[in-house]
Protein backbone atom coordinates (compact mmCIF):
# COMPACT_ATOMS: atom_id res chain seq x y z
CA UNK A 1 0.00 0.00 0.00
CA UNK A 2 1.03 3.56 -0.86
CA UNK A 3 0.73 6.56 1.44
CA UNK A 4 0.83 10.48 0.33
CA UNK A 5 2.84 12.76 2.28
CA UNK A 6 -0.14 13.38 4.75
CA UNK A 7 0.16 9.42 5.63
CA UNK A 8 -3.20 8.57 3.66
CA UNK A 9 -3.55 5.39 1.83
CA UNK A 10 -3.72 6.10 -2.51
CA UNK A 11 -6.08 3.75 -4.27
CA UNK A 12 -4.08 4.29 -7.64
CA UNK A 13 -0.34 4.94 -6.56
CA UNK A 14 0.64 5.44 -10.25
CA UNK A 15 -2.19 8.36 -10.65
CA UNK A 16 -1.08 9.68 -7.25
CA UNK A 17 2.45 10.03 -8.67
CA UNK A 18 1.65 11.23 -11.96
CA UNK A 19 -0.83 14.01 -10.10
CA UNK A 20 2.26 15.18 -7.63
CA UNK A 21 5.07 15.80 -10.01
CA UNK A 22 3.18 16.78 -13.00
CA UNK A 23 3.91 14.46 -15.18
CA UNK A 24 2.50 11.60 -17.50
CA UNK A 25 5.54 9.58 -18.08
CA UNK A 26 6.08 7.86 -14.97
CA UNK A 27 4.45 4.99 -13.56
CA UNK A 28 5.51 3.35 -10.13
CA UNK A 29 6.14 -0.43 -10.21
CA UNK A 30 6.78 -3.08 -7.70
CA UNK A 31 11.07 -3.82 -7.62
CA UNK A 32 11.97 -7.18 -9.11
CA UNK A 33 14.94 -9.43 -8.16
CA UNK A 34 17.21 -6.56 -8.80
CA UNK A 35 17.68 -3.98 -6.61
CA UNK A 36 17.57 -0.40 -8.18
CA UNK A 37 18.78 1.88 -5.08
CA UNK A 38 22.40 3.31 -5.29
CA UNK A 39 25.00 1.05 -3.66
CA UNK A 40 23.21 1.96 -0.45
CA UNK A 41 19.51 2.43 0.85
CA UNK A 42 20.32 5.71 1.71
CA UNK A 43 22.14 8.74 -0.06
CA UNK A 44 22.72 12.31 2.24
CA UNK A 45 23.98 15.20 0.11
CA UNK A 46 24.35 18.92 1.61
CA UNK A 47 24.04 22.12 -0.26
CA UNK A 48 27.14 22.67 0.64
CA UNK A 49 28.52 20.06 -1.90
CA UNK A 50 26.45 21.21 -4.55
CA UNK A 51 27.69 24.86 -4.36
CA UNK A 52 30.85 23.48 -4.61
CA UNK A 53 29.90 21.76 -8.18
CA UNK A 54 28.24 24.87 -9.13
CA UNK A 55 31.46 27.25 -8.48
CA UNK A 56 33.51 23.87 -10.03
CA UNK A 57 31.51 24.25 -13.52
CA UNK A 58 30.01 27.92 -13.57
CA UNK A 59 28.61 27.54 -17.01
CA UNK A 60 26.32 24.07 -16.31
CA UNK A 61 22.75 24.04 -13.89
CA UNK A 62 23.56 21.76 -11.32
CA UNK A 63 21.29 20.73 -9.05
CA UNK A 64 20.24 17.79 -6.60
CA UNK A 65 18.51 16.09 -9.30
CA UNK A 66 21.86 15.03 -11.28
CA UNK A 67 22.72 12.84 -7.81
CA UNK A 68 19.31 11.37 -7.11
CA UNK A 69 19.77 12.46 -3.45
CA UNK A 70 17.12 10.31 -0.86
CA UNK A 71 17.83 13.29 1.35
CA UNK A 72 19.38 17.16 0.73
CA UNK A 73 21.04 18.57 3.68
CA UNK A 74 20.64 22.40 3.85
CA UNK A 75 24.16 23.39 5.27
CA UNK A 76 24.55 26.88 7.00
CA UNK A 77 26.88 29.60 4.74
CA UNK A 78 30.09 28.52 5.17
CA UNK A 79 30.04 25.02 5.26
CA UNK A 80 32.58 23.28 3.65
CA UNK A 81 32.43 21.13 0.68
CA UNK A 82 32.31 17.52 1.61
CA UNK A 83 31.61 17.72 5.11
CA UNK A 84 29.56 14.54 4.15
CA UNK A 85 32.94 12.76 4.67
CA UNK A 86 32.90 13.39 8.39
CA UNK A 87 29.69 11.78 8.73
CA UNK A 88 31.10 8.05 7.88
CA UNK A 89 31.34 5.52 10.50
CA UNK A 90 28.62 8.28 12.47
CA UNK A 91 24.89 7.57 13.26
CA UNK A 92 22.18 10.08 12.44
CA UNK A 93 19.01 11.29 13.58
CA UNK A 94 16.55 12.05 10.97
CA UNK A 95 13.48 13.81 12.40
CA UNK A 96 12.18 12.47 15.45
CA UNK A 97 12.53 8.39 14.72
CA UNK A 98 14.53 7.79 11.92
CA UNK A 99 18.10 6.75 13.01
CA UNK A 100 20.76 5.80 10.21
CA UNK A 101 24.62 4.17 10.28
CA UNK A 102 26.68 6.24 7.68
CA UNK A 103 28.91 3.76 5.72
CA UNK A 104 30.70 5.34 2.93
CA UNK A 105 30.37 7.53 0.39
CA UNK A 106 29.37 7.53 -3.59
CA UNK A 107 31.20 6.49 -6.39
CA UNK A 108 29.49 8.38 -9.09
CA UNK A 109 28.85 7.76 -12.76
CA UNK A 110 27.89 8.96 -15.92
CA UNK A 111 24.36 8.83 -14.54
CA UNK A 112 25.96 12.58 -13.26
CA UNK A 113 25.94 13.99 -16.43
CA UNK A 114 22.44 12.20 -18.23
CA UNK A 115 20.22 14.98 -20.18
CA UNK A 116 17.04 15.33 -17.35
CA UNK A 117 14.07 17.85 -18.39
CA UNK A 118 15.85 20.81 -18.64
CA UNK A 119 19.44 19.90 -17.06
CA UNK A 120 21.96 19.48 -20.31
CA UNK A 121 24.16 16.67 -20.74
CA UNK A 122 27.06 17.05 -19.87
CA UNK A 123 30.61 15.68 -18.58
CA UNK A 124 31.88 18.76 -16.53
CA UNK A 125 30.23 17.69 -13.38
CA UNK A 126 31.84 14.09 -13.34
CA UNK A 127 35.42 15.05 -14.24
CA UNK A 128 34.82 17.84 -11.59
CA UNK A 129 33.86 15.40 -8.95
CA UNK A 130 36.98 12.81 -10.23
CA UNK A 131 39.70 15.15 -10.32
CA UNK A 132 38.70 17.07 -6.64
CA UNK A 133 37.28 14.47 -4.93
CA UNK A 134 38.41 11.18 -6.02
CA UNK A 135 34.94 10.81 -7.50
CA UNK A 136 33.70 10.52 -4.48
CA UNK A 137 30.28 12.49 -3.83
CA UNK A 138 27.34 12.31 -1.05
CA UNK A 139 27.07 9.91 2.33
CA UNK A 140 25.61 6.58 2.07
CA UNK A 141 23.82 5.12 4.78
CA UNK A 142 21.78 2.05 6.12
CA UNK A 143 18.50 2.56 8.49
CA UNK A 144 18.69 1.61 11.62
CA UNK A 145 15.17 2.54 13.03
CA UNK A 146 12.31 3.38 9.95
CA UNK A 147 10.36 6.03 10.65
CA UNK A 148 8.82 9.36 8.65
CA UNK A 149 11.18 11.94 7.59
CA UNK A 150 9.68 15.16 6.74
CA UNK A 151 10.91 17.94 4.84
CA UNK A 152 12.58 20.55 7.26
CA UNK A 153 12.85 17.91 9.46
CA UNK A 154 16.96 17.94 10.97
CA UNK A 155 19.76 15.85 10.67
CA UNK A 156 21.37 15.64 13.93
CA UNK A 157 24.74 13.44 13.97
CA UNK A 158 25.49 10.72 16.94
Amino acid sequence: MLFDTDGRAVADPTAHLRAYLGRDDVELAREGAVSHFDQLPVSVLTTAALDWVRRAVPDVPVDERRFRPNVLVRTPPGTPPFVEDRWIGREARLGATVRIDFLRSSERCVMTGRAQQDLPRTSAVLKAIATAHDNRFDALATVLTAGTVRVGDPLVLG
